[in-house]
């Protein structure tokens, strides 16, 4: 625990979980992780035991997801190639959470979390407050004790006399936001004995910008290309590029247009692009990148620097390299 005074113990744990509880901050964490051995986590009033510590990161407190998603009954499998976790919980609901990946799937819909998982030490790190409510459980700082305080919360009963508009007035949420937690059509006739979900994720607010099957294909065609020889870092850069573009209003605003358009992409023009046969790490790639994932900040030019001369790509300002290919706004 902290050897501060009290108020001032109290104060920083305050300062600190506030941060956790309003989720203030970047999408993507790219400080160090500190183990977090100053707070003590319970649920439903019995002290957790952490074999993997928690970690603090730019403000929050992540937890190891899969030690976590135990103590609620969920199972969770890990998928080594694709860094990717799927959670089944024991409410039915379905979680893909993927290393670096803003984007999480919750039961088929994409939302965006504010603060992407990482992976240490062969562990899956994910804020502790948006993985308890994906769990439907409640969160709540205690200061006095110094103690994060979890409780499981279970599913509200549809009775005769008590629908969802019982529901909503006991529990806080509208009648909408049970309706589409539960994934329930507003026309559908509710029997009694259903059980309501009524913790409603805050990811819900944020829904995740769509893509088509068909740029993905594209994506991961022209990244084999370009980078099909690179590492999965290389092959993610690339995909960036093109996406980073889309975002810059000097470039046109469309996957199809960024990548036809100019001379940076030639086997758009010549042929080998209709070729392309994306392998599974581009695939991933593309995949991860139109998820949110990015390594390259917002750089828009990529270039072989061994290749690649000439005032123009000389006076670009390079963000980092990766492999073969320095990338550059």
């Amino acid at each position: 625990m902290f050897r501060e005074s009290k108020p001032v113990k109290n104060l920083i744990l305050t300062m600190i979980l506030g941060m956790l509880l309003l989720c203030i901050g970047p999408l993507s964490a790219v400080s160090a992780a500190e183990a977090a051995s100053e707070v003590t986590i319970k649920l439903d009033g019995e002290t957790v035991k952490m074999t993997d510590p928690a970690l603090m990161r730019e403000g929050r407190l992540y937890v190891p997801m899969a030690r976590v998603a135990s103590l609620f009954g969920a199972k969770a499998t890990w998928d080594e190639d694709n860094e990717e976790a799927t959670i089944h919980t024991a409410l039915n609901d379905k979680i893909v959470l993927g290393s670096g990946v803003p984007v999480v799937y919750f039961n088929g819909s994409r939302y965006l979390m504010d603060a992407a998982p990482f992976l240490t030490d062969g562990r899956l790190y994910v804020p502790l407050r948006q993985l308890s409510e994906l769990l439907h459980a409640n969160l709540n700082l205690n200061t006095e004790s110094d103690v994060i305080e979890l409780t499981k919360v279970q599913p509200a009963v549809i009775k005769e006399q008590y629908g969802l508009d019982e529901i909503s007035k006991e529990f806080g949420p509208s009648k909408l936001e049970l309706l589409k937690r539960n994934g329930f059509d507003s026309k559908a006739v509710i029997k009694p004995g259903t059980k309501v979900k009524i913790i409603i994720p805050s990811i819900f607010d944020t829904v995740a910008k769509s893509f088509t099957e068909a740029e993905l294909t594209l994506l991961a065609k022209i990244t084999m290309v370009e980078a099909g020889y690179e590492s999965y870092e290389g092959q993610l850069a690339l995909a960036n590029v093109i996406l980073n573009r889309v975002k810059d209003s000097r470039f046109p605003d469309s996957i199809r247009d960024v990548i036809y358009s100019g001379k940076q992409f030639p086997p758009a023009h010549n042929g080998l692009l209709d070729k392309s046969k994306p392998n599974a790490s581009v695939l991933r790639a593309a995949k991860d990148a139109l998820n949110g994932k990015n390594n390259i900040e917002n750089a828009v030019y990529f270039f072989n620097p061994e290749v690649s001369k000439g005032s123009f790509w000389s006076g670009l300002d390079v963000i980092t390299t990766i492999g073969h290919h320095s990338f550059a706004k």
